[in-house]
Order: structure tokens, then sequence, then C-alpha cells
């Protein structure tokens, strides 16, 4: 699988832009017209679908906040939500053409790097700095380098596990059109008619049934494993006052 390609270098610059970073910004663009659309007009008794659509959505992203990380951290729903929505829907967005942003291993980084940022945040800001630099010293003062590589393998894994998944998916997807477009031409080659020979029929149907799995039910899971997973990280801090 090829990395993002480099749509237009803008000028004086040198700044590459990469399907990447086009893509982020029409996800973003997505996201935005949704969040105004779905909070236009609200009304304190809602009336219309879209009104408790959105009632409905902000509750179960409180709800999974409140069941995950407690009362005390309800102020990181906004940021979860975010985050579900802008991976699910930058993955699903292979099924219109686009790269896939978490196909992009910088996207997925970037994502388990602020994890990593609120984690200590949120661990100097209940414990303070004595506090925190104290907890790579424990249980015992030989255990520094091993916390040290744990807090570090956080960020990283998160990152390579959604990345890894979506990848692998492109990956899969591709491998399996191929694979179909050779049999369909060495079945169908045998016909003298070249219209008919040229026809993929191997390619109908079975790419469409795997793309719900590959394209619709892994963007969902992995969107939902980022967010619990930042979740438990940020409050897991609690356990170890």
């Amino acid at each position: 699988m090829e990395g993002p390609k480099i749509l237009f270098t803008i000028p004086y610059l040198n700044i590459n832009v990469t399907e990447t970073v086009v893509d982020t910004w029409l996800v973003m663009a997505v996201v935005t017209i949704l969040c105004i659309w779905l909070t236009h007009g609200l009304e304190i008794v809602p009336r219309t679908k879209r009104q408790l659509a959105a009632e409905k959505l902000v509750s179960m992203v409180n709800n999974m906040v409140l069941n995950t990380m407690g009362h005390r951290y309800i102020s990181f729903a906004p940021y979860i939500a975010a985050l579900f929505a802008t991976s699910m829907i930058g993955s699903l967005s292979s099924l219109i053409g686009l790269r896939p942003l978490t196909a992009d291993f910088s996207t997925t980084l970037a994502w388990a790097l602020l994890a990593f940022i609120m984690i200590q945040g949120n661990n100097i800001r209940l414990n303070g700095i004595g506090g925190w630099l104290k907890g790579f010293l424990d249980p015992v003062p030989f255990m520094l380098p091993l916390n040290l590589v744990s807090e570090i393998a956080n960020p990283i894994s998160m990152s390579f596990r959604h990345f890894g998944n979506i990848a692998a998916g492109m990956v899969i997807t591709s491998l399996l059109y191929s694979a179909l477009a050779a049999l369909s031409s060495f079945i169908l080659g045998w016909i003298p008619n070249e219209f008919v020979a040229s026809i993929p029929l191997f390619q109908l149907g079975l790419p469409a049934i795997l793309s719900i799995y590959f394209d619709v039910f892994t963007s969902f899971l992995q969107a939902y494993i980022i967010c619990m997973l930042t979740m438990v990280y940020v409050s897991g801090v609690d356990s170890r006052e």
C-alpha cells in the first residue's frame, strides 16, 4: 500500500499538501456542517426528529463518558464526541473514493499524542509536579525505566492499533479486487466477444459484502476503541493516587 499522494505544494513555503490533509479538512467541514444542522433552531421542547436525534447523540456520548470516566470527567464529552465523529467519518470516506484519514499513521499518532498530553496533564493536575514525577518511581525507584517505557508505549500502541486495522482493510480490499479482476479475465477471456470478456463479473457483489465489514463495521469499531482507550487512560490516573 502506498502512502498518501502529494496533491500540491504551497508556493514559497514549500509545504507539501497530501491527500490526508485535504481529506481531513473535508471531514472537518462535514462534521461542522452536520453539527450546525443538528443544532439549528433548537427548542426547549423538541418537536422535530432532527432535534430528537441531536439530543439522543449527546445523551449517548455523555452516558459513555459518565460510565467510563465518572462525573468529574464529563467535560471530556465534547472531545470524545469530536474524536469519534472524525475517526468514523474519516474512515468511512473510503466509500466515496477518498483515502481514509486513519489509513495514514500521522493521523492516528496525532490523536494518540493528544491523549498522551491529556493523561500527563491530568496526572499533574491531580498530583502536582512532584507527585507526577514521583509516580515514575513507584513502587520502587529501579522501576523508572519500565514506567517510562510504559507511558511512551501507550500512545504508540493506540496509534498503531487504529492505523493497522484500517490500513489492513485497505490492503485486503485492494488485493481482493485485483484477484477477482484476474479471475474474471481468465474465465471470461475464453469468450471470443471482447465486450463480454471485459466484464468484471467476479468483482460484482462479493467486494460490496466485504466492504460492509472492512469499511462500516471496522470504522465504527476502531472509532469506539480509540475513544474508550483515551477515556480509560486519562481517567486511569485516579487509580494511581
